[in-house]
């Protein structure tokens, strides 16, 4: 086992967003500020780092039969646990996030490396795996709601940099998110096509 490996598995290699395109609802939702994104991201984190540990501990003792609603239950346990944490150190957060924190408990991320990864190995790797994919997971969402952020209200993180009249309204509405993804998951894919090349 080799924790930098795993970690930088779910950073860029495996990269629940850009190579996976798994868990798309929130990443396409809540993305319209850099501070929804890493929000978002970092609830995520926690949960899956959570609830991969546990998953990992008892995955010898869960009958087959009801591995994934059990899987569910300790996920929605570490779920209810950072949406009270939210609602009680960050409130703006919480409201702006809305109904996507409850939704992490059926996000595919969670559920995938619960099933794939956790289930199958130790609780140390299963840690490591679930601060990669969770950190790998907030950096996407974090980039794309900083592009979304700039382009459409000229500002990253509440500051303002574009002037008034430079702002483009649709970058921070639905169809945004999807044009934002789009050039992101381009520009990675060019990113390691290069560096495949290059290797060769």
């Amino acid at each position: 086992m080799n924790p930098a490996k795993i970690i930088k598995n779910g950073i860029i290699n495996e990269n629940p967003t850009f190579v996976q395109v798994i868990g798309m609802c929130p990443t396409l939702a809540v993305t319209s500020s850099a501070e929804n994104g890493i929000g978002m991201g970092l609830s995520t984190t926690a949960v899956l780092i959570c609830s991969n540990f546990v998953i990992s501990l008892i995955r010898k003792i869960v009958p087959d039969s009801v591995r994934i609603p059990c899987y569910v239950v300790v996920i929605a346990s570490f779920v209810t646990l950072v949406q009270m944490l939210l609602k009680a150190y960050v409130p703006a957060l919480d409201k702006s996030l809305g109904v996507y924190i409850p939704l992490i408990v059926v996000n595919c991320l969670i559920l995938a490396r619960a099933e794939a990864y956790a289930s199958k190995n130790n609780p140390v790797s299963s840690l490591f795996d679930g601060i990669g994919m969770g950190l790998g997971f907030t950096l996407a969402l974090t980039v794309l709601g900083t592009v979304r952020e700039f382009l459409g209200n000229g500002s990253v993180f509440g500051f303002a940099i574009l002037p008034e009249n430079c702002k483009t309204l649709l970058m921070i509405l639905p169809p945004g998110a999807f044009i934002t993804l789009a050039f992101l998951m381009v520009l990675v894919n060019l990113i390691k096509n290069k560096k495949q090349e290059v290797a060769k």
